[in-house]
């Protein structure tokens, strides 16, 4: 299978819908990491989210999706680009046994005080966050609650997951454009996810993309577009490793390399490893300074 997604939308209804399928970039993001099968599975479903929310993007930029709490999975974060580049990370307390919890809540996994962010950035304007608190034992139910109270969309969202894959799928009802009459389109619209709800984990993981939509939805006239590709991409490098130590100072930094010779910067996302030398500290703030003629 490859990482793809694919958008379709009702032709009687006003209700447009998104599948993903990962299976490569989930591989990468849990690759190395050692994470309980717990929150592998929830990292899972954040990088499925991510890349199903992200189709919303207009413009070039990234939309990512975080929890965060005083719980013994205190950050867990996805992040997806308008181009579809995936990567995630999350951090635990190793010293929680994660086999003695109620893993299948999340709320116990971030904490009573934890909250699920979205925040949207893009390349060229102004970055847009959105919070609402924890308020469902799953993320599916977290995020529709966000939509419903922050955007005022009705949206759907059902995620599963094996060892080996994450997938989701999405429904969102869209403006009144195909039927204008509201009762219809609310009758619709419960049709609809009467039949998401049907779906098995085994079907939204293993199911080619349009052999799903229509087992689904075959009782209705739904337009599927091309599937596009999705993949794990760290935006990491040693340039913008280089511009973290430049916002440090110059004597901060000289005084880091003192003590420890070598600075290691490690990407968080895909532990990457940037290191600098004493001559390279030299050559990187010599750089910045003013050419005398």
């Amino acid at each position: 299978m490859t990482d793809q997604q694919k958008r379709f939308i009702f032709e009687q209804a006003d209700i447009r819908g998104e599948v993903v399928q990962l299976e490569q970039a989930y591989e990468l993001a849990i690759k190395n990491r050692n994470f309980p099968e717990p929150i592998e599975q929830l990292l899972g479903q954040f990088l499925a989210a991510a890349s199903l929310m992200s189709s919303t993007l207009k413009f070039d930029g990234t939309l990512s999706l975080q929890a965060k709490g005083s719980g013994p999975l205190n950050l867990i974060m996805a992040e997806s680009s308008n181009q579809k580049s995936l990567r995630a990370v999350a951090r635990m307390d190793e010293s929680v046994d994660f086999n003695a919890i109620d893993t299948s809540d999340i709320r116990t996994l971030i904490g009573s005080d934890g909250y699920l962010a979205i925040i949207i950035e893009p390349d060229q304007g102004e970055r847009y966050q959105g919070i609402v608190p924890l308020d469902s034992d799953n993320l599916a139910g977290c995020l529709e609650h966000y939509f419903h109270q922050s955007e005022q969309i009705e949206t759907r969202f059902w995620f599963a997951q094996s060892k080996q894959r994450c997938a989701g799928l999405l429904l969102q009802a869209l403006p009144k454009q195909v039927i204008a009459n509201a009762h219809d389109n609310a009758e619709y619209w419960q049709t609809v996810n009467h039949l998401a709800e049907t779906v098995k984990p085994e079907e939204l993981l293993d199911l080619d993309q349009d052999v799903l939509i229509y087992r689904l939805f075959n009782e209705f006239e739904v337009r599927a577009f091309d599937s596009r590709p999705v993949k794990f991409e760290c935006g990491c490098s040693r340039e913008r490793s280089a511009k973290a130590l430049l916002s440090l100072g110059e004597n901060e930094v000289n005084q880091m390399i003192k003590e420890l010779g070598v600075i290691t910067i490690d990407c968080q996302f895909c532990l990457k490893q940037y290191n600098f030398n004493d001559s390279d500290i030299t050559e990187l703030f010599l750089q910045q300074k003013p050419t005398l003629h």
